[in-house]
């Protein structure tokens, strides 16, 4: 039996397993898209000079302290971007190829108050939803509402309240009040 080894190159649609699997490589590319702000703490590793790793707190200027460098915004940045940036500073005065990486230790929080078990701040998590957002909250409260939830936003500098539902994603600062119910 001669079968080409490739099938998509015969036109033949992919197994709906290659297609998963596609789908969970790009979702995980997509987490890595997060962006650092005030609260997040990261760690700062140089391979092969000790003496160049650190671990900071983003503080709410968004600045790092970094050796050998001045000071880097990093608000905004991803955690690549801000390894490029501290590699480009050390590239050539003070190391040859620098191999720099940068990791999150510690997302900055989202909160959930109203009727929930355990209202509070809480650390971000990389695809967070509303129901994992409110089952780490302790789950929801007897008197509370089933449908009647918000979440506060702050979306280019403007803060913003709309509606979600469970499957809604969350993001870090992210401010989630669930009503109560009346019935």
């Amino acid at each position: 039996n001669n079968k080409p080894a490739n099938t998509l190159s015969m036109g033949m649609k992919p197994s709906p397993i290659y297609l998963f699997l596609l789908l969970l490589f790009c979702g995980q590319a997509v987490a890595s898209d997060y962006s650092l702000g005030a609260g997040d703490q990261v760690e700062i590793v140089v391979y092969g000079e000790a003496d160049l790793t650190t671990r900071v707190k983003i503080d709410k200027s968004g600045m790092v302290s970094f050796p050998f460098l001045d000071d880097i915004q990093v608000l905004g940045l991803s955690s690549r971007a801000l390894e490029k940036k501290i590699a480009d500073g050390l590239r050539g005065d003070y190391l040859i190829d620098p191999q720099v990486a940068v990791s999150i230790v510690i997302y900055r929080p989202f909160f959930i108050h109203g009727q929930v078990k355990r209202p509070g701040g809480y650390p971000f998590q990389e695809d967070l939803t509303l129901d994992k957002a409110i089952a780490i909250a302790g789950g929801l409260a007897a008197r509370a509402s089933k449908s009647d939830w918000k979440v506060t936003r702050v979306i280019d500098g403007v803060k913003q309240t709309f509606s979600v539902n469970v499957a809604s994603s969350i993001l870090p600062d992210d401010i989630i009040e669930i009503e109560q119910s009346f019935f």
